[in-house]
């Protein structure tokens, strides 16, 4: 089938091209340009933004929903709500479990990527068991355990693990970070007491990921940098951040955007359940949640316990934090999730690479979500497509 995308602002990292037609056959872009040749569907972005499709690589729930419910669906609704934030890859993320419940979870996700036609899941991203108890912030504390590579090789054999985050600190951690690189596992450092120096020995065996920087970590200080001062200068780690300027306030984006590396940095959202909701209760790993014009916190303790933002809301809050244009910074939303975890053909709209393509209107909200040549949202109904 033959698509035609007419008239887009065309976004790429550090690329704006106005007017611009996007041809596409059998699922990928073939051209760029301006044509006159027809197409079996022809979508007008006569004042759309054409950005590539974003990769939410740690995202746990939505609109009620969790990941760890270890229900399809559960997944399938999750994915629908990402398709609506223009999301077309997703990394279903875990909490800090028992093992027989995460070989539930990573069972169900495995019958979902079986399953599921509609937005590209690569695997999973597992976040704990194996954190440091004193940084579990929401996290349930109950099930903290020190690393296991046998655990984590036998959830990867279910289905694949694309990131694993733990604390680098903890006995048995470097090992089990060699391990997980020698399986195709990206290691990312979360929940963790560790020093610049733990880090550094880390980044040594094979981290490479800062799991939500900033929240959950050692911080900067003048005697001792801490896990936030490694993500500032090292050049080997990538950062996550959640832009919802609440993890993350507006001058702490300002910063990172100032000191770090454009490469060095990816957009996530670190969903839970609680997101799409303004008011009311959860749970989160067993843990009660409220959640209050769309912060949510434990009940006890007051943590923040994720969060509630939506991909497409995150490239505004960037933008007016820190003044940056979209081809400033969009590589953080989708080409360097494909980059650091080897995701072929992804991040970008160009020849050659996957049709995966979201349209934003003039205030930023999603109007269209395409996943390899086909609309799997649009705003005209607000559903996903047969």
């Amino acid at each position: 089938m033959k698509t035609l995308i007419r008239n887009a602002t065309l976004i790429n990292p550090a690329s704006r091209q106005e007017h611009q037609d996007i041809l596409i056959e059998e699922g990928k872009i073939t051209s760029i340009g301006t044509f006159t040749d027809n197409a079996e569907e022809i979508i007008d972005a006569t004042g759309l933004t054409a950005i590539p499709g974003m990769i939410d690589i740690h995202s746990h729930g939505a609109d009620g929903a969790d990941v760890c419910d270890a229900s399809l669906d559960s997944l399938h609704h999750i994915a629908q709500r990402k398709l609506a934030e223009g999301v077309t890859t997703w990394l279903p993320t875990t909490l800090t479990q028992p093992q027989a419940k995460l070989v539930e979870i990573v069972t169900t996700v495995a019958r979902f990527r079986e399953k599921n036609d509609t937005i590209r899941c690569p695997g999973l991203h597992i976040e704990g068991p194996y954190i440091n108890r004193e940084k579990a912030g929401a996290q349930n504390p109950e099930h903290v355990r020190l690393p296991n590579v046998e655990e984590l090789l036998a959830l990867h054999a279910i289905a694949p693990a694309k990131i694993i985050s733990l604390a680098p600190e903890l006995p048995g951690a470097l090992e089990l970070i060699r391990a997980a690189r020698a399986h195709g596992i990206t290691c990312s450092a979360a929940h963790t007491s560790a020093t610049y120096a733990d880090i550094s020995h880390a980044a040594e065996a094979g981290l490479t990921h800062l799991t939500h920087f900033g929240n959950a970590m050692t911080a900067l200080h003048h005697r001792e940098i801490g896990v936030v001062g490694a993500g500032l200068m090292d050049s080997r780690l990538s950062i996550e951040i959640i832009a919802d300027t609440i993890h993350l306030c507006p001058d702490m984006l300002r910063l990172i955007f100032h000191i770090v590396p454009r490469h060095r940095i990816m957009m996530i959202t670190d969903s839970v359940a609680a997101s799409w909701i303004n008011n009311g209760e959860m749970t989160l790993g067993g843990l009660p949640v409220l959640i209050k014009d769309g912060i949510a916190r434990l009940k006890e303790g007051g943590a923040l316990a994720g969060s509630t933002l939506r991909a497409h809301e995150g490239l505004q809050n960037i933008a007016a934090s820190t003044g940056l244009s979209l081809e400033d910074f969009i590589q953080c939303t989708s080409w360097n999730q494909a980059q650091s975890l080897s995701l072929p053909n992804l991040g970008k709209i160009a020849p050659g690479f996957h049709a995966d393509i979201t349209l934003l209107n003039a205030a930023g909200n999603v109007v269209r979500t395409i996943v390899g040549g086909i609309t799997r949202y649009s705003a005209k109904n607000g559903s996903i497509s047969p």
